[in-house]
C-alpha cells in the first residue's frame, strides 16, 4: 500500500498544554479521558486450514467487545495445501515467527492466537484466551501505556502516553496497520472447499514507524495516506522490541 512510502511523517514532541487533567502518564490531546482496552488478540488464521473457521467465528464474538483490540492476521504458509488465501500476507507470517523465536518455543500454527504479544493459545478457545488475558494483565496489553486517536480535517493524530510510574525506562515499536473491518470468501478448492468464511478486522498491513522511549510523544499522519477503498479502521500498537509485551494500543474507525 502507498501508505508506507508516507507514514515515517511527522513525530514531534507532544505539548505539554492540555485542556483537562492528566494522569501520569496519560497522554494529552482532544475527547474524553481515555478507558483503554484490556487486551489485544491477534489471530493467526488461513483460509487454507480446516480447524480455522471456528476461531475466526470467535474473533468476530471478541471484536463487539470494546475492551479488546480483535485483529485477523492471515498466514501464507498453506497455501500449497489448494488454495491461495486471499488475505494472506507474508508479513504476517514473518510476524508470528519472529513471535515464536522471542519465545523460544518455536509453536507456529493456525488457528493461533497471541495475547498481548506475550502468550499463545488455540485461536478457538474462548477459555483459553480469557485465561492469558489475565495472566498477562500485569506485565502486558494496552492498558499500561494509553494511546489516544482523533482525527482533524486533513490529519490522522495518536498520542502517546509517557512510562508508568515506578517502571524502570523502557524502549518500545510503535506499529501502525490498516485494518479492513469484515471480508467474506467463497472457497473453491482445499480443506474448505464449498464454504464461504467470514473475517473480522483483517490487518492488511502493519508497520513499525518509530521508537517510544517512554516520554509522551505525538504522531500526525496526512489523512490521504491511508484512505484506501478496502480500508475502513487504523490500529496502532505499542511493542516492547518488536515482537515483545504489547503495552499499549487502540483500534480507531477511520469514516
Amino acid at each position: 500500500m502507498r501508505f508506507l512510502s508516507i507514514v515515517l511523517a511527522l513525530l514531534m514532541p507532544l505539548a505539554t498544554a492540555s485542556a483537562e487533567p492528566l494522569t501520569a502518564n496519560e497522554p494529552a490531546g482532544p475527547g474524553e479521558p481515555l478507558t483503554a482496552p484490556r487486551a489485544v488478540v491477534e489471530l493467526y488464521t488461513s483460509q487454507g486450514c480446516s480447524s480455522c473457521p471456528p476461531a475466526d467465528a470467535l474473533l468476530k464474538k471478541l471484536s463487539a467487545d470494546p475492551s479488546i483490540i480483535a485483529l485477523s492476521l492471515p498466514v501464507d504458509y498453506w497455501n500449497y495445501l489448494g488454495w491461495k488465501d486471499t488475505f494472506a500476507s507474508p508479513r504476517n507470517s514473518e510476524r508470528q515467527r519472529n513471535y515464536a523465536r522471542a519465545r523460544g518455543d518455536g509453536a507456529i500454527y493456525t488457528p493461533q492466537a497471541i495475547i498481548n504479544g506475550e502468550v499463545h493459545v488455540n485461536g478457538a478457545s474462548e477459555g483459553e484466551i480469557e485465561q492469558a488475558i489475565k495472566t498477562t494483565a500485569a506485565t502486558a496489553g494496552p492498558q499500561h501505556i494509553p494511546v489516544r486517536f482523533w482525527q482533524e480535517r486533513n490529519t490522522l493524530n495518536f498520542a502517546l502516553g509517557g512510562e508508568e510510574k515506578g517502571h524502570a525506562p523502557r524502549e518500545a515499536t510503535i506499529w501502525l496497520g490498516v485494518v479492513q473491518t469484515t471480508g467474506s470468501v467463497d472457497i473453491k478448492t482445499g480443506e474448505n472447499e464449498g464454504k464461504t468464511l467470514t473475517y473480522t478486522n483483517i490487518v492488511r498491513e502493519l508497520t513499525p514507524i518509530g521508537i517510544w522511549k517512554g516520554q509522551p510523544m505525538q504522531v500526525q499522519l496526512p489523512r490521504a495516506a491511508l484512505m484506501q477503498a478496502e480500508v475502513q479502521k487504523i490500529v496502532v500498537l505499542l511493542q516492547e522490541d518488536r515482537s515483545g509485551p504489547i503495552i499499549g494500543g487502540t483500534l480507531a474507525g477511520l469514516w
